[in-house]
């Protein structure tokens, strides 16, 4: 799989894509991740990408044709097969765990990281396939969203984790579905103890349990 992030700020990801589970899936070349600067699509000699927002108002726009060249000068296109080109926008649906399943079986996902006040709509009406934010909360910009999207959607690729079973028991692997308390070693601790029944080493008492949990705290648990 490929991801290719539209940004002002491509420092921005490289620590992160080159550590932990980001870092060892791009080593092995189980998902290829590419950055590329919007400021270089600029068509100005300060690279200028953004202007004031035509009707007034507070704050700056980011400009369509940097965006447009550079999806241009990679050969994608809205509608695309196989393809999907995302804006990063808290106008956007928040995304979730069904559409990071439905992401990592694209062959390219493109994450355009917004910033300033707003993107020209023209970007949202003619060059993209959707909007998506991350939460009912504003960022300074697409990229701490954009980076939310690439883990979430980079872990659930065929080799990444070291042991694809454990997609299968986490939280969200169905709808509705929590994940149970999970305990490791000491068995005690200040007095703290683990319940009996995960020491037994009866597998079915202790499946039985594990069903009849809930995380506390858990959102679901507060519909």
């Amino acid at each position: 799989m490929r991801i290719t992030i539209l940004t002002l700020f491509p420092k921005y990801f490289e620590s992160p894509l080159d550590a932990s589970i980001l870092g060892k899936a791009r080593s092995k070349h189980l998902v290829d991740i590419d950055l590329v600067n919007i400021r270089d699509f600029a068509q100005d000699k300060h690279q200028t990408t953004d202007d004031r927002p035509f009707g007034g108002g507070p704050g700056m726009v980011m400009k369509v044709e940097p965006i447009d060249l550079a999806l241009a000068s990679l050969n994608v296109h809205k509608g695309q097969a196989n393809t999907k080109i995302m804006l990063l926008s808290a106008k956007g649906p928040v995304f979730d765990q069904a559409q990071a399943r439905e992401f990592s079986e694209l062959s390219h996902l493109m994450l355009i990281c917004g910033h300033y006040q707003d993107v020209d709509q023209r970007v949202v009406d003619h060059l993209i396939d959707g909007q998506l934010s991350v939460g009912q909360y504003i960022l300074t910009g697409g990229e701490p969203a954009g980076l939310v999207v690439i883990d979430a959607v980079t872990r659930l690729l065929p080799q990444v984790l070291g042991n694809q079973a454990s997609l299968d028991g986490e939280t969200y692997a169905k709808p509705g579905y929590v994940s149970p308390p999970q305990y490791t070693r000491p068995a005690e601790y200040k007095g703290w103890q683990v319940p009996e029944i995960l020491l037994s080493g009866d597998d079915k008492k202790i499946a039985d349990w594990k069903k009849n949990q809930l995380a506390p705290g858990f959102p679901l648990a507060r519909e």
